[in-house]
């Protein structure tokens, strides 16, 4: 299982919540491109689209 370290203060976001990409439940979590996600979320998608060999 994937897991992330989102210690970092950048994937809090104190202005408030926004829906998850993934399952559309309100979250303060940012992924490391802005993205509102939570991060049960982004390991679960992340275990389910594993990367492809060649690298595409």
């Amino acid at each position: 299982m994937a897991f992330m370290d989102w210690r970092s203060p950048e994937h809090f976001d104190h202005t408030g919540d926004q829906p998850c990409v993934l399952c559309d439940k309100p979250t303060p979590l940012r992924s490391d491109n802005g993205k509102a996600v939570h991060k049960v979320c982004a390991e679960e998608w992340i275990d389910r689209h594993p990367p492809k060999e060649d690298g595409k």
